[in-house]
C-alpha cells in the first residue's frame, strides 16, 4: 500500500474530491459515510458546512458536532472519507457510532479501510474520545473485519425498524 494520510477537506483538493464523489454516485451504492452525500456543486459552501459541523454551529436539531477527514495518497487522490462524531445520541449509540467511513469503489480491497480507521481512531483520541463505537451492517463482512483488525470488541447488535441488523464494536483508545 502506498503512503496515505488524513487531511481536512480543502479547496485545493476540489477536483480530486469531485472525482471521488462522481465515482461513488455512478456506482449507485449507498453513500457512506453520510457526509459524502452532501452536494458538492457549491464546493466552498460544502467546505463551510463541514467546518460548521466540526465547530457545532448551524447543526440540525438533535445532531452532534462531527469532524470529517479525507484519506489521500501522495498523488493527492482522494481514496476515502471518514466522519467522526464527537459525542453520541441514543440513536448514534444504537446504530451510528462515533466513526463512519468509506473507501471509493475502485480502491477497495487494498487495505485502505483498515488504515483509514486506524488513522481515524488517532483523531478520535485527539478529540477526547476514550472508547470509540464503530458499527457496520451485519451483511458488511469487509467492514466487520476492518473494525476487528483495529481492535474492535463486539457488543450487542441492534435491529433497526426495517429489520437491518447493525453490529456494534467498541475500541479502547489508549
Amino acid at each position: 500500500m502506498r503512503h496515505v494520510f488524513l487531511t481536512k477537506p480543502i479547496m485545493e483538493l476540489q477536483d480530486e474530491y469531485l472525482s471521488f464523489y462522481t465515482e461513488w454516485k455512478e456506482s449507485r451504492e449507498t453513500m457512506v459515510p453520510w457526509v459524502i452525500s452532501k452536494d458538492p456543486s457549491d464546493f466552498q459552501g460544502m467546505l463551510q458546512s463541514l467546518l460548521d459541523s466540526e465547530k457545532g454551529e448551524n447543526l440540525p436539531s438533535g445532531w452532534v458536532p462531527d469532524s470529517t477527514f479525507w484519506l489521500v495518497n501522495e498523488d493527492k487522490r482522494v481514496l476515502g472519507v471518514v466522519n467522526i462524531r464527537h459525542t453520541l445520541t441514543e440513536k448514534l449509540l444504537n446504530c451510528g457510532g462515533h466513526i463512519g467511513y468509506g473507501i471509493r469503489p475502485s480502491e477497495r480491497q487494498k487495505g485502505y479501510a483498515t488504515k483509514l480507521l486506524a488513522l481515524a481512531l488517532e483523531k478520535a483520541k485527539e478529540l477526547g474520545i476514550k472508547r470509540a463505537l464503530v458499527v457496520c451492517d451485519e451483511t458488511n463482512i469487509g467492514s466487520e473485519k476492518t473494525i476487528i483488525n483495529n481492535g474492535g470488541v463486539p457488543d450487542r447488535s441492534y435491529e433497526e425498524e426495517d429489520g437491518n441488523v447493525v453490529k456494534r464494536f467498541w475500541i479502547a483508545l489508549q
